[in-house]
């Protein structure tokens, strides 16, 4: 007895295999391509929040004669509204300060003041630098 295409009900075994892994090579192309949007949005993110506060510490130092000795006096006397949070690390209190520039202040003391903002998360950036290095 010979089977005609009219009589062929389903698929073959092959047909199934090639179609599932076509589907399973599409999956893993949108999860990574997901992964990546979404981590780069993240450093996006950082390198903004760092310029920000770069930008912010740098018009302190001009307005004030010297830089501030804690993060903080830059929220206390409006210079920002808030310390902008690290994304990778999650918290805006994981930034590490640079400390620099010593200045005497009324006391005829020396202050340090902070220089320069940095993360200190040790992932790798997608250009392949680390993100404590920026």
């Amino acid at each position: 007895m010979v089977i005609t295409k009219q009589q062929r009900r389903g698929f073959t075994l092959i047909e199934i295999l090639i179609v599932v892994s076509l589907l399973g090579l599409l999956a893993s192309i949108v999860i990574s391509t997901h992964r990546n949007a979404s981590l780069k949005g993240k450093e996006t993110v950082l390198r903004h929040n760092l310029r920000q506060l770069r930008v912010t510490l740098d018009e302190y130092n001009n307005d004030k004669g010297h830089y501030p000795t804690d993060i903080d006096m830059l929220v206390e006397e409006g210079y920002l509204r808030e310390i902008p949070i690290d994304p990778m690390t999650g918290s805006k209190e994981t930034w590490e300060l640079v400390y620099d520039q010593a200045y005497m202040d009324e006391d005829s003391s020396f202050e340090v003041g902070i220089f320069d903002v940095k993360s200190t998360s040790e992932g790798t950036a997608l250009d392949g630098t680390y993100y404590y290095e920026w």
